[in-house]
Order: structure tokens, then sequence, then C-alpha cells
């Protein structure tokens, strides 16, 4: 995990930027592209992209609570269709009751869904840890294994979630195409693609493999604080002399500061339990009563 280095960027919304990183971010033009991008111009412009935000969100970091791999493993998994911040507040009780692989196989079905139901889609969620428990117990000794191919053979597991546990509990490169990072490579004009697998495929040609676990951070951060899908706070975003899409969303930089989210708007962020360098609040739970109460489909949250 990086350290704040004196000098560097704070995250609170305070130290907040005013202007973008190279110019005014109200008021600002762009000139016509003269032609379709080269791959050498793009690729520049991706690792500029990727260096300005490290300056910004120099600690940037998963944010799911979690001690071990399988408490990752388990988070990732619930974090489907729902916030990081519910999954924090729900997995406490959950690794409580069911702290290993064996425990968790050996759960009441219906005792564990009781659990999970603050996540949503509790019934589905609930098989996936079963048998990903089961499978984890018989398979592989109880432990989780560092190794993409084996990950993706998990119930519940695909390559995203394989990805968020080999970055982030065995240190194995890997790009995280959620929500954000797929809008935003689209944003940045890095990518075309919709299709996850393809996605990664091309912004892993433009990234240097030993950067990819954070630039999935840096990008998943500046999407859920900054660059909103439907309102982006373009007045107030640092990296918006490198954006082609500047203007998308609110120049003006009073109003855009308004839109901030977390720490970058003076709110605290999703985990109860964040890394020491992180500059905002921890998450502030939430009473049992906003939590959904069925498994009822529910549209894709972009949080």
């Amino acid at each position: 995990m990086k350290r704040a280095r004196p000098g560097r960027r704070s995250g609170s919304a305070s130290a907040a930027p005013s202007r973008p990183a190279g110019g005014s971010a109200s008021g600002r033009t762009r000139k016509p592209a003269a032609g379709p991008e080269s791959r050498l111009s793009r690729v520049r412009r991706a690792r500029r992209i990727n260096r300005e935000l490290g300056e910004v969100y120099y600690y940037a970091h998963p944010e799911l609570d979690f001690e071990n791999p399988f408490q990752l493993l388990v988070a990732t998994v619930l974090s489907a269709q729902t916030t990081d911040l519910r999954v924090n507040l729900t997995t406490p009780a959950l690794f409580a009751a069911y702290p290993d692989p064996a425990a968790m196989a050996a759960a009441d079905p219906a005792e564990l869904e009781e659990i999970l139901r603050p996540t949503g889609f509790f019934r589905a969620k609930a098989r996936s840890l079963l048998g990903l428990s089961a499978r984890l117990r018989d398979d592989y000794g109880g432990q989780v294994p560092g190794r993409l191919e084996e990950l993706v053979k998990l119930p519940g597991v695909g390559r995203k979630t394989a990805f968020v546990v080999l970055g982030n509990a065995f240190g194995v490169p890997g790009l995280t195409v959620d929500t954000h990072f797929g809008r935003l490579v689209r944003r940045w004009r890095l990518t075309e693609q919709t299709d996850p697998d393809r996605v990664e495929a091309e912004i892993a040609d433009l990234i240097p493999r030993k950067e990819w676990t954070d630039f999935s951070h840096r990008t998943i951060f500046h999407g859920r604080r900054i660059c909103h899908a439907r309102r982006p706070a373009c007045g107030a975003c640092p990296i918006a002399a490198v954006c082609p899409s500047f203007g998308e969303g609110e120049t003006d930089p009073a109003k855009a500061k308004k839109l901030l989210k977390y720490e970058m708007g003076g709110r605290p962020g999703q985990r109860l339990k964040p890394p020491p360098d992180y500059p905002g609040e921890p998450a502030v739970p939430m009473p049992p009563e906003a939590a959904p109460a069925s498994d009822a489909a529910a549209p894709a949250r972009d949080a």
C-alpha cells in the first residue's frame, strides 16, 4: 500500500483541486481531433491518466473490509448488485458465524440467507458461498487458490472477482472491469468495447502490467467520487486537462464541488476499517431498517 508523501494532494474536500492539473476546468475549449488516434498516442495518454490519478488517489485501495483471502473472496461475491458499504456492514456477523470455508460450507442455508439478506439477491449469494466454500474445503485444503484458472472454477466467481482477489490478496496484477472501470475507460476514449473481457484486453495493452491493480483502484475511486455516470463533476476534476469528454458534466467549479462524494466531498468512506493512509473518515454504520427486505431483482447500483 502506498503511503502519502509530503506535498502530495490530499483527498479531503478542503484540498480538492478547484482547477484540474494542467489547465482551468471552466471555459476551456478543445481542438477537434485531426484524425484517428495512433496506438502510441493512446498509450501515452492512458499512462498519463494513470500517473495523474496516482497523484490524486495515492491511497486508492479495495473498498471491501477483509483480513485474509477467504474474506476478500466472500466479500467480493457479495458485492454484486449492492454497495461495498452494505457488504462491509454485513460481513462482520457473517465471519463471526462462519470464519473459514469449512464452517461456511456446513452452514444452514436458511441461517446464511438471513445474514446475507441486507445485500440483496441473498438466496443466490448464499448458494454461491455454500458452493465455493465446499470446493475450497474439499479441493484446496480450505485455502483460496492464487491462480486465475482455479479461482474462476469456483461457484459465483468470474474474472472480475478473481482479479480482485489475485491483485489484493496475492499481489498478482489484474484489471478489475466493473461498471465504473468500463464506463470511465470509454469516457476517456481508451476503448470503445463494452464486453468486459474485450475491455480488459484492450486496456492491458495500454497500461504496464505492474500497474494493472493500482490503475483499477484509481479508476474505480475516480468513478465513485468525481466522474459519476449521470452527472460527472467536470469542474472539480483533477484530470480534466487530459479528459477528451470534459464538458459532459457540470463545469462550474462551485457547482461541481457539490457533486463530490466520500472523502472528496468531506463525507465518510465505505470501509469500516480503512487503510492507515486513507485521508477520509471511516464508514458510518447504517440502521438495520435501511437494508433491503427481499430477494427481488433490483437494478445494479453505481455507487
